[in-house]
């Protein structure tokens, strides 16, 4: 089958090719797994962080990708529960052991053996992949294209569980640092959800800042500028650090900080030396991170999505120009969710 296959781990830049294109046998899937056709991927930030090695594969070569609709071909003698043709998602999550504390009360994205797909197991940048059946989900009808489902599996899903580690009530103020796709679904949910909210947007790029404003946000502004009121919570979408610093500021007394991040970046990590602990932690103020995602979060945004009727705003590329969508997330600016067409 043909694959994008990351060999090395290198910086990403303009001209950059991290990624080969490939022939490698089709994966072998076991009792309790499928088989399935790929037919779109969604391409993250967290791939950066997979070729720039902040969050490695464990082994070379690897077959990145994690934001995968396909269908079944085949499956296992122990797959009761999904036939041939069943279209279905995979996300980050590939599999937890299913036994330990965290697993048994619904917090298998914190297991020890938790493995994400393309990084710990081969991802879907390629034709076929293998995945254990207990973690594939269908996909609703009313995401007619397979493009259109994709970014739906990692940025709506872990959008989904920052959102709900926010705690927040209606009319209350939220604040999103960072407009790329995941902060775009956050904004349409709190719109659905807390419609008496305001949302206030922080972001660099002026474009970003103009779709924000379409979308429902309340305000808009730099990353260093001062929101119009105090914020109830923040949810930091950045792979850098001064984000971070800014949201503290912003937050109201008793406010929480949710950083839906998998790593974050060293260019700017100086900026921590700048912590004043009056101005940006004391009053109750808290830092949560985000750390994968769980079946349950992946089956409830879903079910929201189609309940909202989600439209995710989209740039397609052939497998085969996988780099290039690589690059593009690393060096301009974000114009929807990018998503690999295989096929």
């Amino acid at each position: 089958m043909k694959v994008m296959l990351l060999e090395r781990l290198a910086t990403v830049h303009s001209d950059s090719v991290p990624l080969r294109w490939a022939d490698v046998e089709e994966p072998a899937f076991g009792d309790d797994e499928v088989l399935l056709r790929v037919h779109a991927c969604g391409v993250c930030h967290t791939e950066l962080d997979e070729i720039e090695g902040r969050t490695p594969p464990p082994r070379l070569p690897a077959i990145l990708g994690h934001q995968v609709v396909g269908s079944v071909i085949a499956r296992g003698s122990k797959v009761h529960e999904w036939e041939a043709g069943d279209r279905v998602g995979v996300t980050w999550i590939f599999c937890a052991c299913g036994k330990c504390d965290y697993c048994t009360s619904e917090r298998e994205n914190l297991c020890p053996q938790f493995q994400a797909t393309g990084r710990d197991r081969d991802g879907g940048y390629a034709e076929y992949m293998a995945v254990p059946a207990a973690f594939v989900f269908p996909i609703p009808e009313l995401f007619t294209t397979d493009v259109q489902a994709a970014p739906l599996l990692c940025a709506g899903a872990i959008g989904y569980r920052s959102l709900s580690l926010t705690n927040l009530r209606n009319r209350q103020a939220l604040g999103l640092t960072g407009f790329g796709a995941s902060a775009h679904f956050v904004l349409k949910m709190v719109k659905h959800r807390f419609p008496a909210t305001e949302v206030c947007v922080f972001a660099r790029n002026k474009t970003e800042r103009t779709i924000a404003l379409e979308l429902g946000a309340t305000w808009v502004g730099d990353t260093a500028e001062q929101a119009p009121c105090k914020l109830d919570a923040i949810i930091d979408t950045t792979f850098a650090w001064t984000p971070v610093i800014e949201a503290l500021r912003n937050l109201a007394p008793g406010g929480r900080l949710v950083i839906n991040a998998i790593r974050k970046e060293d260019g700017d990590k100086s900026v921590l030396s700048r912590i004043d602990y009056a101005r940006h932690i004391w009053l109750e103020k808290e830092i949560k991170s985000v750390a994968n995602v769980t079946r349950r979060d992946i089956v409830e945004f879903l079910s929201l999505a189609a309940e909202m009727k989600l439209q995710p705003l989209v740039q397609e590329y052939p497998l085969k120009a996988t780099n290039d969508a690589i690059v593009d997330l690393k060096t301009r600016p974000v114009a929807g969710a990018k998503v690999l067409v295989a096929g």
